[in-house]
């Protein structure tokens, strides 16, 4: 099981790129994080410390009861921008474990990883063992990838088993256990994808383009047969010009598109700017960089209750969500 090496040249690439730099954290974060704080809690249970929340939903489903499991970014936090505070140097300070997602998803966080690598701490990206030929290279971001790799249900579910194999590592005594709730937890995700073929079904051809905030769509358009288009690059951090919002008017006009979506973690101003302009209809709202709140019920058309502040959840929240806006 492969960890985060911070001698790894294309990772200290990332670190040292002025568009991923780290700002404004100061002195107090490294010394906080470098200072050599005591590991583990005090229960004896492992501190595992998640980034995103899809990642998060991941790791506390195959950790089960048995691990502190700590989250770094909740609902509504874009991940390209996030800034890590001195709180979450003191968090990831006592980490046994951190899961990331990588493929520069949390670009930003890239030199705190090779730090707490330093001091011992291992770091596992859950795409690290993804086939390159499953992964999409983004023309604007050309020889890097796009990172936004929990839209395809396939890429998903391996990287299930970077979490298992890496929690059974670090806790011999629960391998069972986390092998047992890794299977079942494809199995359901396996569920929903066949779920989400049969919703889709339902939508014509000519209504199956899918217009966004920011380009995070494009593993779920190949997913499930929908042509994706956004403002914005495939990171939040890259602005929307004039041109693009013209272009973006144009192609909804021309190809009579129903309606286009604004995401819950990123400004929802330049897709309603669009909409009014287009003349079309606001779709509703996808979850994309981040999910749900935990624990918040949605009621599906069929009647049916879902989480989502779980994938599975949050799949059928935008399916659902796509699906009825663009009938």
């Amino acid at each position: 099981m492969k960890s985060f090496n911070a001698k790894n040249p294309l990772l200290l690439f990332f670190v040292s790129s002025p568009f991923l730099a780290l700002r404004g954290l100061g002195l107090t974060f490294t010394v906080l994080l470098l200072a050599g704080c005591d590991r583990g809690n005090s229960d004896g249970k492992l501190v595992v410390v998640s980034t995103t929340t899809h990642v998060t939903d991941m790791v506390k489903f195959v950790a089960g009861d048995g691990l502190n499991v700590i989250a770094l970014m909740g609902p509504g936090v874009d991940p390209h921008l996030y800034k890590p505070s001195a709180g979450d140097a003191a968090t990831l300070a006592k980490a046994d474990l951190i899961f990331f997602s990588g493929l520069m998803l949390e670009g930003r966080m890239a030199d705190v990883f090779a730090k707490v690598s330093r001091r011992g701490t291992k770091a596992y990206a859950l795409t690290e063992n993804v086939s390159e030929e499953l992964l999409l290279e983004p023309e604007e971001f050309e020889g890097h990838w796009d990172p936004h790799v929990w839209f395809d249900p396939t890429i998903w579910s391996q990287c299930i088993d970077v979490v298992s194999n890496a929690l059974a590592e670090n806790d011999p005594d629960g391998k069972a256990g986390y092998t047992e709730r890794a299977e079942a937890l494809k199995a359901e995700y396996l569920a929903v994808t066949e779920w989400a073929k049969v919703r889709f079904r339902d939508l014509p051809e000519e209504s199956r383009y899918l217009v966004t905030s920011h380009d995070a769509f494009n593993y779920f358009g190949r997913a499930f047969g929908l042509n994706v288009l956004a403002v914005q690059g495939i990171s939040t951090a890259t602005e929307a010009g004039l041109a693009d919002r013209v272009a973006m008017v144009d192609f909804v006009k021309k190809h009579d598109v129903k309606a286009i979506f604004v995401e819950s973690s990123v400004n929802p101003a330049i897709i309603q700017g669009i909409a009014k302009e287009a003349g079309v209809k606001i779709g509703g709202e996808l979850f994309s960089d981040a999910m749900g709140q935990p624990g918040r019920l949605e009621k599906g058309p069929d009647g049916k209750q879902y989480d989502i502040g779980t994938w599975s959840g949050m799949m059928k929240h935008n399916v659902n969500t796509i699906v009825e806006g663009l009938r």
